[in-house]
């Protein structure tokens, strides 16, 4: 139970940070990286807790 209240604490911190960085610098380029890293962010936190 820890664990996934910490991994959505985590998920959410970096959400976050990417959102401020995406609003102060927007750029499209920036943009498209920020969207393959949350996508595969968010496939590591699904098939991570998928498994425990």
């Amino acid at each position: 139970m820890l664990n996934r209240i910490m991994t959505i604490v985590a998920l959410v911190f970096f959400l976050v940070f990417l959102w401020i960085l995406i609003s102060h610098i927007p750029r499209l380029d920036l943009g498209g990286v920020l969207v393959v890293t949350v996508a595969l962010v968010l496939w590591d936190v699904y098939t991570s807790s998928r498994e425990s």
